[in-house]
This record gives C-alpha cells, sequence and structure tokens, in this order.
C-alpha cells in the first residue's frame, strides 16, 4: 500500500511539473504581413481606382450635360425647362444608385475576402499549435489580449514565415 501511495504521488508530482507550452502572435502583423492580404489589398485598390475614374468620368460627364442644358434653358418655355430639369435629375439618380451599387459590392467582396482571409490564418495557427505540441496559442492585439509576454514566447514571425511559405499566388 506504501508502495502504491509513493508511486501515485511520484504520477502525481510529474504531471503537476508538466508545463504547458503556450505561446503568442500578434494578430495585426500576423494578418496585415501576410503575403495573401497584401495581394487582396492589391487587386481591391486596382479594383477601387478603376471605380473611381469610371465615376469621376461619369460626373465629369453629367456636369456637361447640365451645363449644356443650362445654355439651351435659356431659350426654352418654363414647362420645357421644368421637364428638362426632372430628366437631368432622374439621369443624376441612376447615376448615384449606380455608384452606390458599385461601392456596395466593392465593399461586400473585400468583407468575404477578409472574412475567409482570417479563416485561413486562424486554421493555420491551429494547425501549426497541434504540430508543434501548444497547448494555447494567444492572439494578441491592441485591445490588449496579451499584455505581456516574453519574447521567447512570440510566435509571430515564426508562424508568419511558415504561413508566408505556404501561400500558393494565384
Amino acid at each position: 500500500m506504501k508502495k502504491l501511495a509513493i508511486a501515485f504521488l511520484t504520477i502525481l508530482s510529474f504531471t503537476a511539473c508538466q508545463q504547458q507550452k503556450i505561446g503568442f502572435v500578434d494578430n495585426g502583423v500576423l494578418i496585415n504581413e501576410y503575403q495573401e492580404r497584401v495581394d487582396i489589398e492589391a487587386n481591391l485598390q486596382i479594383k477601387i481606382d478603376a471605380f473611381k475614374s469610371r465615376t469621376d468620368s461619369l460626373r465629369s460627364a453629367f456636369e456637361l450635360e447640365i451645363k449644356e442644358a443650362e445654355l439651351r434653358a435659356r431659350k426654352m418655355s418654363q414647362a420645357d425647362v421644368q421637364k428638362l430639369s426632372q430628366e437631368l435629375q432622374q439621369k443624376e439618380q441612376v447615376l448615384s444608385q449606380r455608384v452606390q451599387f458599385e461601392q456596395q459590392q466593392i465593399a461586400q467582396e473585400s468583407q468575404t475576402l477578409n472574412d475567409s482571409l482570417i479563416k485561413t490564418v486562424k486554421n493555420f495557427v491551429r494547425a501549426y499549435g497541434k504540430s508543434n505540441n501548444y497547448n494555447y496559442i494567444l492572439g494578441s492585439n491592441e485591445a490588449g489580449s496579451v499584455l505581456y509576454g516574453e519574447e521567447s514566447s512570440d510566435l509571430t514571425q515564426e508562424i508568419l514565415k511558415a504561413l508566408n511559405d505556404g501561400y500558393v499566388k494565384n
């Protein structure tokens, strides 16, 4: 019985002394410096620039149309001026709706891509933790979820490198 108690205490003290492997990553750095994120942002910026160019062109053409209408309106009757004004208001409304629709499409695409990117990073960190025998990998951010961590426990650059090494550019 005494040997059993000693063996039990030995096992208990051994398991109590085992340290858990814990690391942390800076979420902002990990997401923002991930090459896929950089590529997504570059592609979205191209779309945004093209959208701005189209919008500026449409607005310039519409402003020119307004100026021409103002010149014509000087020679028109009040009823014709009113009709022309209504037509221009309708065109402006259609233009505004088109611009808003395109903005929403770009925003939705951006949100979908960012959600997918975050899911990819989370899954990668989870797999990294499992394959490297971590009990926990905590996420640090500006809100302060990890207020202090030893530099040796900071896995940000290590995971970022592995994440970028595994990224295949389309």
